[in-house]
């Protein structure tokens, strides 16, 4: 009985932190917008911040989403032209490969890479700057933590994010393109017209708002964890393997919703 009282309380504390968790992480994202929207308006913006930002996480995720997207294009292409060949429906491996990518792949490549390099690297410098007592030192300076250290990069993970979704979506179509041609098992005219006729601008649209969305939710959760980081080294160390775990799971859950949302919302036709 007491191994069951045990797991009880276990989870029902679980549960707890998690509710108070997420509700933080709530807060902080409004906070964080006002911020933003607010320094922007009074010109107290932080735009060396953000700019250096934002050129820290191109060197960080640039890279990597390429080396990710041009591997996820081939298997794409050699599962979906394999298929597609032994129905005889070669036609529409461009249509198939196009659109599986700009609506699925790049975005979550992309998510994933905001959420595993950017993320942690944001995550261990904001814990690393809680150790150390910087934000309760920018807060007994009258400097709020959230305008100076959250929302620049804030703001840049979201530029970043749409920017990668749009490279890693070229990369990764160009690489199905190149490999159906080069095969010989569809002419580049039948690829293109085959993603011509069935993608729509709306499947654009929603990769760039699963974009800016996955930088958000990723950023956040970084931030939040890097900000209540305890404990010294281990405890940076924990936060980044918490906030990375987190990430994952949140943008996976956040995906399923937003494309089931969009099949239902929007209408799919053929051009």
């Amino acid at each position: 009985m007491s191994a069951v009282t045990a797991l009880v309380s276990d989870m029902t504390g679980r549960t707890k932190k998690g509710v108070t968790t997420l509700g933080g992480m709530a807060l902080l994202s409004v906070e964080s917008v006002i911020a933003i929207a607010g320094d922007i308006v009074k010109r107290n913006f932080s735009w060396s911040e953000f700019f250096f930002q934002c050129w820290f996480m191109i060197r960080v995720g640039l890279a990597p989403a390429i080396m990710v997207a041009i591997p996820f294009g081939i298997i794409v292409s050699v599962q979906v032209g394999a298929v597609a060949n032994q129905i005889g429906a070669g036609s529409f491996a461009g249509a198939v490969n196009g659109i599986g990518v700009l609506r699925q792949g790049a975005p979550l490549v992309t998510s994933l890479i905001i959420a595993g390099a950017v993320g942690s690297a944001i995550c261990a410098d904001v814990g690393a700057r809680t150790i150390r007592e910087e934000v309760d030192a920018l807060k007994v300076m009258g400097i709020n933590p959230v305008n100076r250290i959250i929302a620049p990069r804030l703001a840049a993970a979201i530029v970043v994010a749409l920017m990668l979704n749009v490279i890693v979506a070229v990369a990764a179509i160009t690489t199905g393109f190149l490999l159906n041609v080069q095969s010989g098992n569809v002419s580049s005219g039948t690829y293109l017209t085959g993603f011509v006729a069935f993608a729509q601008p709306t499947d654009l649209i929603l990769a760039e708002f699963k974009a800016f969305l996955f930088g958000f939710i990723a950023v956040i959760v970084s931030c939040y964890k890097g900000l209540a980081a305890s404990g010294g080294a281990k405890g940076v160390a924990d936060a980044v393997n918490q906030s990375v775990v987190i990430s994952v799971v949140a943008l996976a859950v956040v995906n399923v919703a937003i494309t089931q949302a969009y099949v239902m919302l929007v209408p799919q036709s053929v051009a």
